[in-house]
């Protein structure tokens, strides 16, 4: 264990940021240094990566925590909170430099602990959306894009978690004004184009236009509110992943860290540009030609969002998905204990969780529009889809 402990000082090269990361490691090793020696450990990597993971293994599985006096669980647990995101800045680090076949690679060897495919079922999801304006979404379609779940998110319907890649929920001010200014967000993420490149010009205009809905914004009388990156980004990654990260408090650090940028703060939508994507557009992954077909082009059209997938991911990480969560709950509770009163919904809304329920046939969800335009007659859903059924068996 000790020459586990030592290894980053005596053998390794570390960036400026790994350098930091294990000097402060070192004031929580401090407090558990009787614990880890007790350790046992026969794997010595060479390289700070591999160190990470190995101390990390140590921490989650080969200390006695019963063993641990009450003032040592939080150096610990601060140990291992450190070391993941050691493992994710050494992760962003091979990706400066890593070419697409590297990148591609390592993101397949990461798909199941990333939930990959629930990732590109969302961004699939999105993508269908893109010709609807947010202020024409229903409401559950809006949150799916801006990235705020909620028990109306059936399992059945949306089969992903909205909030991956960044969860907005913390968000108040900015899902009060996505209510009720959904056609200035529209306005603002017109100016960047759907394909092709993405300019300075164009995302100066993006920045503008969205900043006016914040300044605009009244609270007792008081106009002003500061415009947040947060969720800027995700709005950004939702209608570019190939040009645009979405960001959250946490990755903006780790993410900085591992490129090589001085951190910039949650209001900065410069910098955001500036350093962040303009960094991005150096790597040559990034630049590569698009694939023909297949797992490899679905990854290129979100080459720039998917990078989420360099950071650390715990072994239950794809297990915490709300989608997953949901789903589990509903094989335990009646269906209709997740509905909410018909009257609350706008008609899509009715309509698309009436098609989510479990004994619907396969081929009455190909059918949306047409028991949509039925029940705007005077129909009820239901009365549609009983309809449909007699119909078509």
């Amino acid at each position: 264990m000790r020459k586990l402990l030592t290894s980053p000082a005596n053998k390794m090269s570390l960036s400026d940021a790994e350098s930091a990361l294990y000097q402060k490691a070192l004031t929580f090793i401090a407090d558990l240094s009787l614990n880890l020696m007790a350790v046992k450990v026969t794997d010595h990597p060479d390289d700070f990566l591999g160190w990470c993971k190995t101390l990390l293994l140590v921490c989650q599985e080969g200390i006695n925590r019963d063993l641990l006096e009450n003032e040592q669980v939080k150096p610990l647990d601060k140990l291992e909170q450190l070391l993941q995101s050691g493992v994710g800045v050494s992760q962003l680090k091979m990706l400066r430099i890593a070419p697409w076949e590297i990148y591609t690679d390592f993101i397949t060897e990461q798909a199941e602990n990333h939930a990959l495919d629930e990732r590109l079922s969302l961004l699939n999801y999105i993508n269908e959306l893109k010709n609807t304006s947010l202020a024409e979404m229903s409401e559950i379609d809006r949150l799916a894009y801006a990235g705020k779940h909620t028990n109306n998110h059936l399992h059945n319907f949306y089969n992903f978690d909205v909030e991956w890649f960044a969860s907005t929920k913390g968000a108040k001010v900015f899902h009060i004004l996505l209510t009720e200014k959904a056609a200035d967000f529209d306005k603002a993420l017109s100016y960047i184009p759907l394909v092709g490149e993405v300019t300075p010009e164009h995302y100066r205009q993006f920045i503008q236009a969205y900043r006016s809905i914040f300044t605009d914004y009244k609270v007792n009388k008081v106009n002003g509110e500061k415009a947040p990156l947060i969720p800027a980004t995700r709005l950004l990654a939702m209608r570019r992943p190939d040009q645009f990260i979405a960001l959250t408090n946490t990755k903006l650090e780790v993410i900085c860290q591992g490129l090589g940028l001085v951190k910039f703060n949650a209001f900065d939508l410069e910098s955001y540009w500036q350093e962040l994507i303009m960094t991005l557009r150096t790597c040559a992954w990034w630049h590569h030609d698009a694939p023909e077909s297949g797992i490899s082009l679905d990854i290129w059209n979100a080459r720039a969002i998917l990078i989420d997938l360099f950071l650390y991911a715990g072994k239950d990480l794809a297990y915490n998905s709300n989608y997953l969560r949901l789903r589990d709950k509903a094989h335990n509770k009646p269906r209709t204990s997740t509905r909410r009163a018909s009257s609350k919904l706008t008609l899509e809304e009715q309509v698309d969780l009436a098609l989510a329920a479990e004994d619907i046939p396969e081929y009455l969800p190909s059918k949306r529009d047409s028991i949509i335009a039925a029940a705007k007659k005077g129909k009820t859903v239901d009365e549609v889809i009983k309809l449909m059924r007699s119909i078509f068996g």
